[in-house]
Formats: structure tokens, C-alpha cells, sequence
């Protein structure tokens, strides 16, 4: 009752809030998230003994509405815990699940089967992103992982551990501050929670495995903090002094890991003995135990030959790595990724999310997906089905591109997506003065200064509204990888990057005849200047440079005068970091642009493939001052764009059905055959 009165009480103060400050927004910016559209996760579950072949036999657990993932069952019951990402943000949600035994304690989660849709847990603001729940056993605290709380400083993760007494709401910080934390678990008693934490040197910028360790620390209040295994992640508890985590070895392969704690009174927490429980040849990771099942564990595997992640259960009672293992998921669903296993209290049941096959509960999928604005007075928010995106004049229709193709759909939604060019395009900005005319470059994407790649301009037929009529005029004169195109206000200019001096700088050219009707180099040095804007004053060009260390990997954002004037650095995460895609807001006062800047918010192997999984988008003035996140979430955000037309923030569904529903790739690093361990994929530009 006192979770309900509170959000009642957030409705009645919030609403009326909101609703105004929505009338007063001033534009809208838009982003993409890599694969997100194709996710339509839900939680199932299989039983373990008998265990059928028949697809009869799995459950699911959630709803079949947005995307459900990470769940967990709760203490003496089969409720089941798990985030979702709908209503426009990411929360933690609980259900009964099917099975629940009569009279098992759930006060604190239960859900009534009359209210529709499910009601959060988690009423709190600011906008977060919260994951990985456990339930303490007494059924009333909530223990966690959040970004809610931004870090102390630059390329710093905002992920924490915080425990929410679910009665009453009262949240608390587990995690220090100036450190991180992730992946936790709640030992089968409460009084113990472990989690993987990079320490006090912070993050190095691992898109992989990361550099984690693990710590112990009380559930109550996080005190008595110790590290207890070092080099490992994903703790999981089998009882009280037991845990499993996994780690990625010299050998390439991930493995899971037993670890025996010590408790030692006042002095700590310590590993009296680690030994591998899986052996090398195939990854086994995001172990699951349960105090209900002893000697079971389910992971996670990706075996040699398949190109799926599949959950398998491992008898570890016989010790070492000699166990008996049995499939899980790949007799009822070969075809499909399985990720992040759990098991039921009584170890009788085994639950994983996947694909359900169809997106947003079977419904058309989305154009745009409206996600909650931190700042809804200045602007709505949407992730769209595509990169590098870009409104036109009006706001009636975006063009954006799909790697490959280049494509152009009415923003509301009417219509069907109409395809422009069928060959690789980047990125798109639409010219300010003449209708229907879009700057685009054609040419392999994220190739060296020598590639051929060339700035075209694609002219929409019929006074720009015929996407069935184009032209396509070439504004480069080929090689030297010409991209990035972004025209001046006044229709007379387009600034576009070039590696025809060998380097990779900006260069102005004539709007029209491209460099037949002049060109001229704006900034020039042995480094890479890329993906610029022009801003709607026209008194800036906004770029990405590596310029304060050239051929590092490492991007900040400049600004610069079209007369090669003014030249400074607005942001910089720290050394090492990147940011990347700049875009002006409509009074040319802000920049809205993607960043590690607030590192990763979960360990990268627990999802699906992300070039870079620290990728979020922010908000900051043209001083580099007044820096703001507006996206928490564990996976790649990028190529925001910024547009004086307001959207109202609700969903935008396509007209025409999208294919490739679940058709996203697992973790690319995982096939040690196909890339060595520790490659990076950077994605620059």
C-alpha cells in the first residue's frame, strides 16, 4: 500500500508537470541503438528433470510487451523479478510466475492480475538504468544495479550497487563512491552481497571482458567491503561461503569458477581456494547457482561450431572439471540466443531470456521509440530503426540509413519506408534551402584516408516530395574517403570530411557544384577531423578530432568558425576516451553527441554484440559546460540528431513490416577462431 500511495503521490505531483513542460519543448532529438530493435526479449523457463525436447515444455514468464531480461526468481518462490525496458524508460518489475506455490511469501512483489500493465518497483527517480534484481530473503529489500548517480569524474562508470526497502522505498547506496560495481548477488542468507567491480583504478576502456574483481560486502548498509576473488566477474551464490563467477583465461576461453570463502570476523572477507570448474575448448559464462540445488550450476556456453549461446546445467558435485553437463535450451531452440541463466529456488526450473521471435508484443514495430526525456521542457526523445538519422526542414520526414541503403520515411509514421540509394550510404543531414535535396556519402563506412568515398547530394523528385523520382549528383571528385557532409544554413556550403592530404581533415565546398563550384580546407594536421555539423546560426562547425592524440583511437569534440577561427575543445572524456557525432540543438547553443563519458553500465558479455557498449548520449553548451546523460542503458547509443520539430513522446509505429526480427549477432569476440582475444572494434569513423 505504501509503494502504491507513492506513485499515486509521483502521478499527481509529476503529471501536471510534465504536461506543461512538454507544451514548452523546443525540438526533438533522435539516436540509435545498435540492434536494439531486433532484441523482443522475454524470459522463459524449462524444466530440469525430466527435461523435454518439446517446445511444449517452455514457459514464458513476462508478457510479451517491450523487451524483458535479466530475471530472477525470488527466494522461496518462483515470483519472478526482472527489468523491462518499457514506458519510455528501463525498471524492475515482478510477477507471479505460473508455477508459484500457494502461501509463498510475495507481500512485497505481488502484482494483482487486474492491473494493467505492470506497475514498477522502483517509482524513484532520476531517469536510470536499474538491472540485475535480487530479492533479500525476508521478501522486503530490493538489491540492484543503477546508473542513477553520476560518477566522480570523466570515463567513470555510474553503475552501483543500491538496496530499495520495497514497503517503504526508502533506497540506500551500497557501492562507494568513486567505485563501481556490477553483476549483483544476495547470498542465500541476505546478510552477503557480491559483486564485480573494477576498483579504485576504474574502467580502461574494455569493450569485452572487463577488468573486474570481486568484493564482498554487508547487504544492510554495504560495510565490511573486502575483495574477495580477484579477476572475475558475475558472482553467483551456491551457499553461504560458496560462490561461481566466470573469467576469460590466456587461453582465450571464458570459464566458470568456485571460489570457497573465509570469513574472518572483523578482518574480511577472503578466497580460502578458486578452482575451474569448466575446462577450455568452449566459453562457459553468467553462471547461475541455487542454495535449492546443490552441485548445479546453469551457464551460459558458446560451443566450437555454433553460432548461438545456448544455456546448459553442470553437475559440479563431482569436483574439478570433470562434470556431467546437460543441454538446456538448444533441444527445444537450436536457432536462437540464450542469454543469462537463473535458477528456481528449489533448483527444479531453469530461466533465460531470448528473442521471442516477434516485436513489441506482435504489433508492427517501431519507427520510433519515445524515450523518457530527462529534460522534457527543452525536448522529446526517440531511438530509431536506423543510424545516423536527420529530419528535414519541416519535421514532416527523416532520412536515415540502414548500412547499407539509404531510406527516407514521414516522421509520424504514415506510409511505407521508401528505400533512396541501395548501396552503402553515411550519413545523412538534408539541405536547409532547397526541398527534398539530401547530403549523403557513398562508400565502405569506417575505411582509411586512401578509400574511395565520395559526398553525393540525392534530390527527391516532385518539388521534393517524390521519393519515387530521384537524382544523385556527385560533389567529390572521388578517392581520399569524402564523408560527413553537413550544409550551411544559408544554402551555400557543405563542410565534409577528407583524407585526400593522407590525413583525415574538414574542407569547405559549394553547395551545389560541389568542388567544381570551389573548395577550400578548413583545418589541416596529421590527425583525423570527422563527423561535423554545421550549426543553424552558422557561426560553428562542430567535429570529432583525435587531434590531441593522433592515431590513438581517442576522440573529442572541437568547434571551429567556417573561417577556420576560433578554434576549441569542447568536451574530452579523459585520455583514451571517445566522443564522437556532434549535433547542434536548434538556438546552436548545445551540442547533443554520444560518449564513453560515463563508461560501461554492465559487463558486456551478459548482451548481445555492441561495437561499443559504453556508447550513451549527452547533452552539453557550446563552453563545455552544463554536460547531461540521456540515455542509461547497457548498450550502444549513437548518431543523435537534433531537430526544432517537436514529437509528441509517444510510440511511432512503421507501416511497413520490418524483417530480420531477432537477427542480431552474439558477441563477435566470443568466436576466438574468427578475432584474436583482445581486439577491439572501434568505430570512428
Amino acid at each position: 500500500m505504501a509503494r502504491a500511495a507513492a506513485l499515486l503521490l509521483l502521478f499527481f505531483l509529476v503529471g501536471p508537470l510534465l504536461a506543461a513542460a512538454a507544451l514548452a519543448a523546443s525540438g526533438t532529438i533522435v539516436f540509435t541503438t545498435l540492434g536494439r530493435s531486433r532484441y523482443a526479449f522475454d524470459i522463459f523457463a524449462l524444466p530440469l528433470a525430466p527435461l523435454s525436447s518439446s517446445a511444449a515444455a517452455e514457459v514464458r514468464l513476462t508478457d510479451g510487451a517491450s523487451v524483458n531480461y535479466n530475471g530472477n526468481f525470488a527466494p522461496s518462490s518462483d515470483s519472478l523479478l526482472f527489468v523491462s525496458e518499457r514506458n519510455g524508460t528501463l525498471n524492475i518489475y515482478a510477477s507471479p510466475a505460473p508455477s508459484s506455490a500457494s502461501g509463498a511469501r510475495r507481500e512485497a512483489l505481488e502484482v494483482p492480475d487486474a492491473v494493467a500493465p505492470l506497475a514498477p518497483l522502483l517509482p524513484w527517480d532520476p531517469i536510470a538504468l536499474k538491472d540485475r534484481p535480487s530479492l533479500t530473503p525476508d521478501g522486503d529489500h530490493l538489491v540492484y544495479v543503477s546508473t542513477a548517480d553520476p560518477a566522480v569524474s570523466p570515463r567513470r562508470s555510474w553503475a552501483a550497487v543500491y538496496s530499495t526497502h520495497l514497503p517503504s522505498g526508502s533506497t540506500r547506496r551500497l557501492t562507494p563512491r568513486g567505485v563501481a560495481d556490477f553483476s549483483p548477488a544476495v547470498s542465500p542468507s541476505g546478510e552477503w552481497t557480491a559483486a564485480a567491480s573494477p576498483g579504485p583504478d576504474g574502467w580502461a576502456g574494455e569493450v569485452e571482458d572487463l577488468d573486474t574483481d570481486i568484493y564482498v560486502f554487508r547487504t544492510s548498509d554495504g560495510s565490511r567491503r573486502a575483495l574477495a576473488v580477484r579477476d572475475g566477474g558475475w558472482p553467483t551464490w551456491a551457499d553461504e561461503t560458496t560462490i561461481f563467477f566466470h573469467r576469460r583465461d590466456s587461453d582465450g576461453w571464458y570459464g566458470v569458477y568456485r571460489a570457497t570463502l573465509s570469513f574472518a570476523g572483523d578482518a574480511g572477507v577472503s578466497a580460502a581456494s578458486v578452482e575451474r570448474v569448466t575446462p577450455p575448448g568452449f566459453h562457459a559464462f553468467t553462471p547461475a547457482a541455487s542454495p535449492g540445488a546443490p552441485g548445479l550450476v546453469a551457464v551460459a556456453t558458446r560451443r566450437p561450431g555454433s553460432d548461438y549461446r545456448h544455456i546448459e546445467v553442470i553437475d559440479v558435485s563431482g569436483g574439478g572439471v570433470a562434470n556431467a553437463y546437460l543441454e538446456v535450451t538448444r533441444p527445444v531452440a537450436p536457432r536462437a540466443h540464450h542469454f543469462n541463466p537463473f535458477l528456481s529456488a528449489d533448483g527444479s526450473r531453469v530461466g533465460y531470456h531470448r528473442c521471442r521471435g516477434s516485436g513489441n508484443g506482435g504489433d508492427a514495430p517501431l519507427l520510433l521509440e519515445s524515450i523518457k526525456s530527462p529534460a522534457p521542457e527543452a525536448f522529446s526523445l526517440f531511438r530509431i530503426d536506423g543510424s545516423y538519422p536527420s529530419f528535414s526542414p519541416d519535421g514532416k520526414r527523416i532520412a536515415f540509413v540502414g548500412l547499407p541503403g539509404l531510406f527516407v520515411v514521414n516522421s509520424d509514421g504514415s506510409g511505407d519506408r521508401r528505400q533512396i540509394l541501395s548501396g552503402n550510404a553515411f550519413p545523412t543531414a538534408w539541405d536547409w534551402k532547397r526541398k527534398g535535396v539530401i547530403y549523403t556519402s557513398i562508400g565502405p563506412d569506417f575505411a582509411s584516408e586512401r578509400t574511395e568515398v565520395d559526398v553525393v547530394a540525392v534530390t527527391l523528385g516532385g518539388d521534393g516530395e517524390d521519393s519515387s523520382s530521384i537524382s544523385i549528383k556527385k560533389l567529390t571528385a572521388g578517392g581520399g574517403n569524402n564523408a560527413f557532409p553537413s550544409p550551411s544554413p544559408d544554402g551555400k556550403w557543405v563542410v565534409f570530411r577528407s583524407g585526400r592530404s593522407g590525413h583525415k581533415n574538414l574542407y569547405i565546398m559549394d553547395a551545389e557544384d560541389g568542388e567544381a563550384g570551389g573548395v577550400r580546407r578548413l583545418t589541416e594536421g596529421p590527425w583525423s577531423d570527422t563527423m561535423c555539423n554545421w550549426s543553424p546560426d552558422g557561426e560553428w562547425i562542430a567535429f570529432a578530432s583525435d587531434r590531441h592524440d593522433p592515431g590513438a583511437g581517442s576522440f573529442a569534440m572541437y568547434v571551429i568558425h567556417p573561417n577556420g577561427t576560433g578554434l576549441r575543445r569542447v568536451v574530452h572524456s579523459a585520455d583514451g576516451g571517445r566522443t564522437n557525432h556532434p549535433w547542434f540543438s536548434p538556438d546552436s547553443k548545445k551540442l547533443v553527441f554520444t560518449s564513453d563519458y560515463a563508461a560501461v553500465s554492465a559487463e558486456p558479455v551478459s548482451n548481445p554484440h555492441h561495437y561499443q557498449p559504453y556508447g550513451e548520449i549527452f547533452t552539453v553548451n557550446i563552453d563545455g559546460s552544463g554536460i547531461r546523460r540521456l540515455t542509461h542503458n547497457s548498450f550502444e547509443d549513437g548518431t543523435p540528431a537534433w531537430t526544432p520539430y517537436y514529437l509528441e513522446p509517444v510510440d511511432v509505429g512503421e507501416t511497413l513490416q520490418a524483417s530480420g526480427k531477432c537477427a542480431f549477432e552474439d558477441c563477435h569476440w566470443l568466436n576466438i577462431d574468427a578475432q584474436p582475444h583482445g581486439l577491439m572494434c572501434g568505430r570512428h569513423g
